[in-house]
């Protein structure tokens, strides 16, 4: 097969402030694989640089490495190719595109989508959360409104970016008491202070609270002192963070999974040792949050997943838009029709 890669650089609405970094566009590669009999798959490298270990320059090297082998195949052995892939390449982003452009490659050439081949009769609602990108009382009140009209029943924030409390009590107001409040730290917080806030907030209504603290000790210490569900996210990365249970939840990503077949057995381990699961986007393109959406026919998320991102981007339609907070996985072959043209 024939690997070809092309840098996209995706520009956003508005700068997508977290407490690690402010993210203003989003760099992505696109991978295109060739087999002989000229079909083609689509993946997609989704590192986000200052929130993953790997930058895109140190992924687009990982996947170099894995050239001389995908040349030797023609796809037909697709969990061996990808294996071997794994091993080159090391890193799980990179994997991760070959992954992706390997199911799209078979499911075009049987016709399938990629929740079909994955065991599914029908094509997965995967429900979602709203995403509240405004760093201000107003703004996100705004953006709350908004979710709460489009039908929404779950919304997250960011954390430990300035005026929380005052955030999410303007969320809250005009949300509506059963709308779900998840929020997101990025590590920011020690323990100690994770506590006090999660205190000071869960009067508001906090339905869960990804990645408060780093680590799976910190992470377990805060569990037992607070009241409020905790979720890991970048602790995920950690050796053994999917085989002990340290909290109530584990948010697995596509792009840092290792694609749909890493993420589906990530599901496997991290419920096994009693997590709840769901899924989730770091800005990812189309390809990206396509491929959750597929993987969900087989992990059956357990919370409200956040795939509703594609609609930070400026400039760029929404080819997955969400209706009353679900997304429907795309119906068409592989990954699905008319995404790779939003690259």
């Amino acid at each position: 097969m024939k690997l070809e890669i092309e840098l996209i650089e995706a520009r956003l609405r508005a700068p997508f402030v977290t407490a690690r970094t402010s993210v203003n566009a989003r760099r992505l590669g696109l991978v295109r694989l060739q087999s002989a009999d000229g079909t083609i798959g689509y993946g997609e490298a989704a590192p986000l640089e200052g929130y993953d270990a790997a930058s895109l320059d140190d992924v687009l090297a990982a996947l170099e490495d894995c050239r001389e082998t995908l040349s030797q195949s023609d796809g037909h052995d697709r969990e061996a190719l990808l294996n071997e892939c794994a091993r080159r390449a090391v890193l799980p982003h990179a994997t991760a595109a070959i992954d992706l452009a390997l199911w799209d490659l078979e499911g075009r050439r049987r016709r399938q989508p990629v929740w079909r081949l994955l065991g599914a009769r029908t094509a997965p609602e995967v429900e979602v959360n709203a995403t509240i990108a405004a760093a201000d009382r107003a703004g996100a009140a705004a953006e709350a409104a908004a979710a709460r009209a489009a039908g929404f029943r779950a919304i997250k924030l960011k954390a430990a970016v300035g005026d929380d409390a005052g955030r999410i009590a303007a969320v809250r107001a005009v949300a509506g008491p059963e709308m779900r409040i998840r929020l997101d730290a990025n590590g920011a917080w020690s323990v100690p202070e994770a506590q006090a806030a999660l205190r000071a907030l869960a009067p508001a209504g906090v339905e869960l609270c990804e990645e408060p603290v780093q680590g799976l000790d910190q992470t377990q210490a805060l569990q037992a002192a607070t009241d409020v569900p905790l979720a890991i996210d970048e602790t995920t990365q950690e050796p053994g963070a999917l085989d002990r249970q340290v909290c109530d939840a584990v948010c697995l990503k596509i792009a840092r999974g290792g694609g749909i077949s890493g993420v589906i057995e990530q599901a496997r381990r991290a419920r096994a040792a009693g997590y709840e699961v769901y899924l989730a986007s770091a800005l990812d393109g189309p390809l990206g949050i396509a491929a959750a959406l597929h993987a969900a026919a087989a992990i059956k998320p357990d919370r409200p997943c956040g795939l509703a991102t594609l609609g930070v981007f400026a400039d760029r339609a929404d080819p997955l838009p969400p209706a009353n907070g679900l997304i429907e996985a795309p119906t068409g072959p592989g990954l699905g029709d008319e995404l790779v043209g939003w690259y």
